[in-house]
């Protein structure tokens, strides 16, 4: 599902009066590198979250790319999760691994919400397979989707997760242990296309989420992931790393993509809360289980990573939810860190020059056109007059709330973004 945005709203207004930008504000601003933004953090975090104001927009994804190579040769870090299917990114971690498959089809169908058609996150996945070659396993860089299989119009089936799971405990476990066989699966899981049937994200009767079937597949789905849990001395002995790591995987996906479609069949008020809900626990476990693994940077829209409340619209009403970034937050403390990013204009859809009263005007008026801010510097050049809120006139771009400086770690200003 990719990110809900906020509905139109006119840019033009009235706006309040501002002062000039001056040097103290010039000087919250620096250039954006790997050694820039781990000296304004003071540290190397577990997990740096690097957000986007808006998708699809391949001058971002540059500077998500530039800024992942530097993290690579000068920091460390050695993975980078984006907001993408988690199942479907196996694809794309094997691809940079060791070459397999051919690049296209791989970005096509690793890359989840059309997005595998960016030019820079082809580039992305190029480089990262030339700086594998020839490397040890141990030193390689990898590639995670950490969103759930879920789309706006539908989530996936389970059978993917639940059948690989299965096979996992089958051929690395006692069989005999087993909760079901794989026919039993089979059957109950049925045709994939009763599970993504489109018409069930907006009318709860069409979903086979609370189901005979599905119900009973919730149990048997929680019994092989308690096993996979209290197998796991032996399954470690007989299975190697990397396949311990995926079924973890399998199990998460499958409980959750189950909760998803049980809720996906209610008919209370709180449906749709429930459903974004799940899918940011969905993403703040993906990426809880590749810290474990080492550092590694995120990328997903500003509103998955953010700590304070994430709101958006779906079906005319408005939501609110605790975001994987805040659900990181709160398990990692500092270990977690959120560098947001702010735009100026995004002309080519309508988001013309920014309100000079705004952070993003504020920010505008300085020549940098790209630059990292110290959020706590700024909110004390900024001394007493609050900047305003901007008003988005277009669906797909998200505002910076300035009322959240206090809690982001670092804001990267992108000061336009033309046509790709």
């Amino acid at each position: 599902m990719a990110s809900e945005m906020k509905e139109p709203r006119k840019e033009a207004r009235k706006t309040k009066p501002t002062a000039t930008p001056d040097a103290g504000l010039a000087q919250t601003v620096g250039p954006v590198g790997a050694a820039t933004v781990t000296a304004l953090l003071g540290s190397r975090p577990r997990v740096l979250a690097l957000g986007e104001p808006t998708h699809g927009e391949d001058t971002l994804l540059d500077v998500r790319n530039a800024l992942f190579r530097e993290l690579v040769e000068q920091e460390g870090y050695r993975t980078i999760a984006i907001e993408s299917d988690c199942l479907a990114g196996l694809l794309v971690d094997d691809h940079v691994a060791s070459g397999a498959g051919a690049l296209d089809e791989v970005v096509a169908r690793g890359i989840s919400h059309g997005w595998g058609e960016s030019a820079a996150n082809r580039a992305l996945v190029r480089w990262m397979r030339a700086f594998n070659h020839d490397r040890p396993a141990s030193d390689r860089v990898r590639f995670a989707g950490f969103d759930g299989p879920l789309e706006t119009a539908a989530a996936a089936s389970p059978r993917q997760a639940l059948t690989a799971l299965h096979q996992h405990l089958a051929m690395h476990g006692d069989p005999g242990l087993l909760p079901c066989t794989a026919e039993t699966l089979d059957r109950l899981l049925g045709a994939d296309d009763r599970w993504t049937e489109p018409a069930a994200m907006r009318d709860p009767s069409r979903s086979v989420g609370r189901s005979a079937d599905a119900v009973e597949l919730r149990l048997l789905a929680d019994e092989l992931a308690a096993l996979l849990d209290a197998q796991a001395p032996h399954l470690r002995a007989t299975a190697s790393e990397d396949d311990g790591h995926r079924a973890r995987l399998y199990a998460r996906t499958a409980l959750g993509l189950l909760r998803y479609h049980y809720w996906m069949a209610d008919t209370s008020p709180a449906r749709l809360a429930r459903l974004i809900a799940i899918r940011g626990q969905m993403m703040a476990e993906n990426l809880l289980a590749l810290a474990d693994r080492g550092p590694l940077l995120v990328y997903a829209h500003n509103s998955h990573l953010q700590r304070e409340k994430s709101t958006t619209r779906m079906g005319g009403a408005p939501l609110e939810w605790w975001s994987a970034g805040a659900l990181l937050s709160t398990r990692l403390g500092a270990e977690y860190r959120f560098v947001a990013t702010a735009l100026g204009t995004i002309r080519h859809q309508g988001v013309d020059t920014p309100p000079p009263d705004t952070v993003e005007g504020l920010l505008y008026a300085l020549p940098e056109p790209l630059g990292l801010v110290d959020p706590h510097r700024l909110a004390t050049a900024l001394g007493s007059t609050p900047p305003a809120p901007r008003e988005s006139p277009w669906f797909g771009y998200a505002p910076l709330d300035p009322t959240h400086l206090p809690d982001i770690d670092g804001l990267v200003y992108v000061k336009d973004v033309p046509r790709t």
